[in-house]
């Protein structure tokens, strides 16, 4: 009987998914505006770029913003071999591989890039 790493893959597109749709708008818009500079009226400082990095700078935060990212990931590398699949790629050995090889290298990157904050 083959190994079956399906029930693998399809947690982390599971938690993916449900993390992507919840968070990824909110984070997209602190980061847009802390990117801008200036700050509207009523949005507080702490979306100020050196305010986000001191945060960033705590290991719960950091441990956060490394599954949030990794898991939105993960959930895109699923999405797209499924996706793919259904649009008649029927090389489901090599998606997986570039797919998931893809998340794999963003997932160690994000906490490469987070170990040096």
């Amino acid at each position: 009987m083959a190994k079956v790493n399906k029930a693998l893959f399809w947690s982390l597109f599971a938690a993916g998914g449900t993390l992507t749709a919840f968070v990824f708008p909110v984070l997209a818009l602190i980061t847009l505006i802390a990117a801008h500079g200036s700050l509207p009226d009523g949005i507080p400082e702490i979306v100020k770029f050196q305010q986000m990095q001191g945060l960033l700078a705590n290991w719960f935060i950091k441990l956060a913003a490394f599954g949030t990212v990794s898991l939105g990931l993960w959930h895109a590398a699923h999405r797209l071999r499924v996706g793919l699949h259904g649009l008649g790629l029927r090389a489901d050995g090599a998606v997986s591989v570039v797919g998931y090889g893809i998340a794999l290298v963003g997932t160690i990157l994000t906490a490469y890039f987070l170990l040096q904050i």
